[in-house]
């Protein structure tokens, strides 16, 4: 059963609706959708609903160690007329519960159940069909994630936004090929053991450091910790698989843009630099990587940008939402 529309944290407009999802190992699972309505068009019952969005639903999904809060991206499409609604996936955020290992899933397809429940949320089909235009915007492994689902979907998706999407293993294509075999062993009889990593917390300090009073966040701790969640095998697992599978080519048939930092710099130790690079994903790598989603593929890389582009300096962040105007009026807009 899924439960009612409440408010949500973010406060007035923002609602949400919990999405029950079953049970597994450690127990109730549930994914959690929350939307933002467009006001109401002046004299649209007369005239109908002009603005350039008033046909689109977006489903936003997040990244690793994450969920969603970006108030102002919400903003941006419903100020142009588009229904918004963002999925805290299982496991993580909104949609956590006590016991659960945070953002765990051994296959990227499982999410296709927390999707097509959202779906169904916003009064689209579980495949995404509907009256409205479908726009799929996601961040990092949630950029992952809905371009595997949209090339599974693609009759139903009218186009696929990306923030920085984790699209191919950071130490290279041969590195990913080479560890898969034994990641896969390793996931199948020892999932939860955890994959080395070392977060010194500089990606949150570079947001801290660019924070803009005129353009406010605020952030759960407890569902977007300083340093990332723990990393366990059998998700590296699934998500490997799904950098495969992108490397295959994905054949998505509409138009896409992926949004980018333009520098990647490594975190080894604390410098300003840090400030206006992306230090989570090898943005070249990226880059290469966005060329096998599909046949119409846009790549805007922004200077001064982190890897989450909306949480850049003012300059970045500004320069991210104008490529984003420009790109989707250009694409998407009523003509």
């Amino acid at each position: 059963m899924t439960s009612d529309w409440v408010p949500d944290v973010l406060g007035e407009p923002f609602a949400q609706r919990t999405l029950e999802l079953g049970v597994d190992d450690e127990g109730d699972v549930v994914a959690t959708v929350v939307r933002l309505l467009p006001e109401h068009a002046i004299l649209g019952g007369i005239f109908g609903d002009h603005r350039p969005f008033a046909d689109i639903d977006v489903l936003y999904v997040h990244g690793w160690s994450d969920y969603f809060f970006q108030k102002r991206l919400a903003h941006f499409w419903a100020g142009r007329g588009a229904r918004f609604f963002a999925l805290d996936l299982r496991k993580y955020g909104r949609s956590l519960r006590p016991g659960q290992t945070p953002g765990y899933i051994s296959d990227l397809h499982d999410y296709d159940a927390d999707i097509a429940a959202a779906l169904e949320a916003m009064g689209r089909g579980t495949d995404g069909a509907g009256d409205r235009r479908l726009v799929l915007m996601g961040h990092s492994t949630g950029g992952l994630t809905l371009s595997l689902w949209a090339a599974r979907h693609r009759e139903h998706v009218a186009a696929v936004v990306l923030n920085s999407p984790w699209l191919e293993f950071q130490l290279s294509a041969t590195t990913r090929a080479a560890i898969a075999p034994v990641l896969g062993i390793h996931s199948r009889y020892r999932p939860f053991d955890l994959w080395p990593q070392t977060d010194l917390g500089f990606y949150t300090r570079a947001q801290n450091e660019v924070a803009d009073a005129e353009d406010p966040v605020e952030v759960n701790l407890d569902w977007r910790p300083a340093q990332t969640m723990p990393v366990h095998v059998g998700w590296m697992h699934a998500v490997i698989a799904g950098h495969a599978a992108v490397a295959a080519g994905l054949g998505i048939p509409v138009p896409v843009c992926v949004l980018l930092s333009a520098r990647f710099v490594p975190p080894t130790r604390w410098t300003e630099d840090l400030t206006s690079v992306d230090t989570v994903l090898v943005v070249d790598d990226i880059a290469r990587a966005a060329l096998k989603l599909g046949r119409s593929v846009t790549i805007e890389r922004i200077d001064g940008a982190l890897h989450d582009v909306f949480l850049s300096r003012h300059e970045a962040r500004e320069d991210a939402y104008a490529r984003l105007e420009r790109w989707t009026t250009a694409m998407l807009a009523k003509r």
